[in-house]
């Protein structure tokens, strides 16, 4: 009688059993050998049947885990190169002076952390000996992202190789006396040394890829040849829990991207306990990568482990292991043989048989301090299979302990990532561990001594003499001396300021067409890098498709579906378009490498990120943090911005923040433009001041977050005002008064001065010519293009008159001599124009879009927020009417005349 239960061939294959009497032979044997030799033999039989079809290329499902074992055997781990006890002697001095400089830091009470490094020194150690590749060949050599709670022990390999002082690690995590280190890798606090920002855990892995991928964008668009850099990404299994971290492995292994490793240290525990207390965190990953399609390399055990391999003649050995969850392999850790025997070996009677072969301390080596993470040798043949691995991203999962050689007080026990510093006594017992000739006279006062063999040491020399020969020191962040780029042909920007005529443009298609002009410009077009995730049409840059090419690196495999059409979907391995689909992360981490290419590959490139605004700042601005940190140059749009201006589309695509957001971060300078001629002329000056000539004292390490709208308005010319570009590069001009809109006021009429932000600004003009014709008020216009760069001008003179000196804000300046009070309007919550509102001497106000968004028509969702050129109107008169310039009546009227 059939199982209905059972899984019928059907349900696993369509196609019809051509031979049923061979294919019941098959199903037969594996019945006798579960039969006869028990389940687990079966099982070990079609694991290794299921390897060979993988590696004959028949097409199969892939094992997605494997046994919890090291990938490669002991036979097959090739030689280390160089001298193993020189580098162990190396190892020991880092693993010493990271502990100490953390230590005597202790007592400022400045935090830092022990126990990562200690668990991942050999991790670090073996690729700076061996692998990693420095800047003094072709300018770009390896791309190291460094785990951040690893830092002190960068920091004592470089103050080893002699690139760092006893000082700056005295002054460790106190940078404000100016030779000190930062708390963890950041480039923007130490940028001779940290390329890249990784202690936000997450983006550290989502940018190694995209970092990769980026390399092989430059290469195959005849930038630079980055085919001899490879991409080190040095992870935390409990980082890995982070969304970010395993976001974009799809992308990698679809790729190929063979030009990126991924380390992640599985000592199995964070920052509270264990990473996975009752599962296996490395099956886990494994499964993930393998399922993702990524080669994966397992370097789990040391040598003292061979032997109890090889007596596993039944493969009980390899089953506990894949049983016992992580949180028991750490209790392991901490415990003597007697347990380990009863609790581990006593689970199965040939693993019993097996334990009294073997000797207690035979047992704690094992289980307590022979990691595969922990032996070069184990170390070098997973880093060599990674770099020779072809057509896949690979991920080396190495086993380690917390705390290794930190003594028992920190080995594997759930608070080490918070135990800041070691006692004397115990200093001294891992010096002895070590092997390091310091003597107990070092310690003065009870103080740690750091420890150095000296700067013509054979250490010292071994070491310098490895990383000469793997092209100079490592980390390093270098700044080639790259000329500044020519300033493209001022047509293109000037063809803006006569305006749009009789037609209607949005912003954004403004900054399109720009965009458009400036890619065909003959020195610096190739440089320009656009990102859209997968909203070109919605921006109307599918223009660009045919002309530029989206990259890919399989080009176009297929004829796209509107091949017909002017604007068809064109792919190219040469594209110079990233359209990364439908992710906002993804695309930064694109932005954040291309902007900061001028650094990682001395060749400066220009990307410019178009978003819909509210999908920026709000999801990804730990990205733009992050890019400021590390130093990034570009253009980021907000499209569709503004609370107001996106019709139908209601509260989740309401943008009325991201201004205030990108206030936060000392790196971005916002804008929000008007009109055509002012969207030219910030990215004219953005260009000059982030790749041209440097001004004195000019921080060119900046980035731009232009705010664009998506309604058809028409683009006025740009007035003849004196001092225009200035006003629109600093924050604020006059765009008309009363007069010059043609407005004749009464002799002595009350007038007013209109603030307006982008889209508003064509509020602020409609409310003009209400208050004049209808009420009898005159009132000036003044495009702010950017309340926050005003704020930031203010603040550097408030800072200024604390020194002594006197200067003026330019806010102040611009509005002297005034008449009347200041109302602002913006299609933002009130707080963006409110940035500026003590360094106004006049009477303030302000209107903005507070709240959340809503559904409904443009002129609705205004009336609704009170932000409409009526509610302005009205806004006005009640100033004015406190100032006893209009009858207060006259409000009430307005309100009644508008309906508000």
């Amino acid at each position: 009688m059939t199982d209905p239960n059972a899984i019928q061939p059907s349900e696993l294959d369509q196609l019809p059993d051509r031979d049923p009497e061979e294919t019941a032979e098959w199903q037969a044997s594996l019945d006798a050998v579960a039969t006869a030799a028990g389940p687990h033999r079966a099982a070990y039989l079609m694991r290794r049947t299921l390897e060979r079809a993988e590696g004959a290329g028949i097409a199969l499902p892939k094992l997605l885990e494997t046994d919890y074992v090291n990938s490669i055997p002991t036979a097959a781990e090739p030689d280390v190169p160089g001298d193993e006890a020189m580098e162990q002697r190396i190892t020991a001095w880092n693993r010493w002076n990271a502990a100490a400089m953390v230590t005597r830091g202790s007592k400022y009470g400045v935090g830092g952390h022990i126990a990562t490094f200690a668990s991942a020194a050999w991790l670090y150690e073996t690729g700076f000996n061996h692998f990693f590749k420095g800047k003094e060949a072709d300018g770009s050599g390896d791309q190291l992202y460094i785990q951040g709670h690893a830092s002190p022990g960068i920091y004592a390999r470089a103050f080893l190789d002699g690139r760092l002082n006893e000082e700056q690690l005295d002054n460790f995590r106190r940078e404000s006396g100016g030779n000190g280190l930062p708390s963890y890798p950041h480039p923007r606090r130490l940028p001779w040394l940290w390329e890249f920002p990784t202690v936000s855990m997450g983006l550290g892995p989502l940018s190694a890829i995209y970092q990769a991928r980026f390399n092989r964008y430059l290469t195959a668009r005849g930038i630079k040849d980055t085919s001899a850099s490879h991409v080190w990404a040095f992870l935390g299994d409990g980082e890995m829990d982070e969304p970010e971290s395993t976001a974009a492995l799809a992308l990698a292994a679809r790729e190929e991207l063979d030009n990126l490793t991924f380390v992640i240290n599985c000592n199995l525990q964070r920052l509270d306990g264990p990473v996975r207390a009752n599962f296996k965190i490395v099956q886990e990953l494994e499964a993930q990568f393998r399922g993702a399609g990524w080669n994966v390399v397992k370097s789990l055990w040391g040598t003292a482990w061979d032997e109890l391999f090889q007596l596993d003649t039944t493969g009980a050995l390899v089953r506990r292991l894949r049983q016992v969850p992580d949180a028991q392999i750490q209790t392991y850790q901490t415990r003597d043989a007697a347990y380990i025997r009863q609790d581990f070996f006593g689970a199965d009677p040939a693993l019993a048989e097996m334990a009294k072969l073997l000797s207690d301390d035979k047992i704690l080596e094992c289980f307590h301090l022979s990691r595969g993470g922990h032996e070069a040798r184990k170390v070098y043949a997973a880093y060599k299979a990674a770099v020779e691995h072809k057509g896949a991203p690979t991920v080396i999962l190495a086993q380690t302990v917390k705390g290794h050689t930190l003594g028992e007080g920190f080995a594997s026990k759930n608070a080490n990532h918070q135990m800041k510093k070691l006692t004397v006594d115990e200093f001294k017992n891992m010096r002895d561990l070590l092997g390091l000739p310091i003597k107990d006279s070092d310690f003065v006062d009870g103080v740690v001594p750091y420890g150095h063999p000296g700067a013509d040491s054979p250490e010292v020399r071994y070491l310098q003499e490895r990383r000469a020969a793997l092209g100079g020191p490592a980390p390093a962040r270098r700044v080639h001396p790259v000329a500044p780029l020519p300033a493209p042909a001022e047509k293109a920007f000037a063809s803006f300021d006569k305006g749009s005529g009789s037609q209607n443009v949005a912003t954004t298609m403004a900054f399109v067409r720009l965009v458009k002009d400036l890619v065909r410009d003959k020195e610096t077009g190739k440089r320009w890098v656009p990102i859209v995730p997968d909203e070109a049409r919605t921006f109307g840059m599918e223009s660009l498709f045919p002309s530029l090419g989206i990259y890919s690196p399989k080009g176009q495999t297929y004829e796209p579906v509107d091949r017909d059409q002017l604007m068809y979907y064109k792919e190219a391995q040469n594209g110079q378009i990233l359209n990364e689909g439908i992710t906002e992360a993804g695309s930064m981490a694109d932005f954040i490498a291309a902007s900061t290419s001028y650094a990682t590959h001395g060749e400066t490139m220009i990307p410019f990120y178009i978003f819909y605004s509210m999908f920026g700042w709000q999801r990804t601005a730990d990205q733009m943090w992050q890019l400021g940190d590390q130093l990034g140059r570009g253009f980021l749009v907000g499209a569709t911005a503004g609370r107001t201006t996106l019709t139908g589309e209601g509260l989740q695509h309401a943008d009325g923040h991201s201004p205030v957001i990108a206030a936060t971060n000392p790196a971005a300078l916002t804008y929000d433009p008007a009109f055509a001629y002012e969207v030219a002329a910030i990215v004219k000056e953005g260009l000059r001041r982030m790749y041209g000539e440097a001004a004195p004292g000019e921080d060119q390490n900046v980035f731009y977050y232009l705010t664009v709208y998506n309604e058809p308005l028409p683009q006025p010319a740009k007035p003849s005002v004196d001092g225009i570009d200035e006003g629109i590069v600093k924050g604020l001009y006059r765009f008309n008064t009363a007069e010059s809109a043609g407005i004749t006021p009464a002799a002595n009429a009350p007038r007013i001065q209109l603030l307006g932000s982008g889209t508003a600004i064509h509020w602020a003009l409609k409310a003009q010519q209400l208050l004049a014709e209808e009420w009898g008020v005159a009132a000036d216009v003044w495009s702010a293009t950017s309340w926050s760069e005003l704020r930031r001008d203010a603040l550097e003179a408030d800072e200024a008159l604390l020194r002594g000196e006197e200067r003026v804000p330019f806010v102040r300046q611009a509005l002297q001599g005034t008449e009347g009070p200041v109302l602002a309007v913006s299609d933002y919550m009130r707080q963006v124009p409110d940035q500026i509102a003590q360094w106004v001497e006049q009477d303030w106000s302000s209107l903005g879009a507070d709240g959340f968004g809503l559904s409904d028509t443009r002129e609705a969702a205004r009336r609704h927020f009170g932000v409409d050129a009526e509610s302005i109107v009205v806004a006005a008169l009640a100033q004015l009417a406190r100032r006893g310039e209009v009858k207060a009546t006259a409000v009430k009227e307005a309100r009644a005349k508008y309906g508000l």
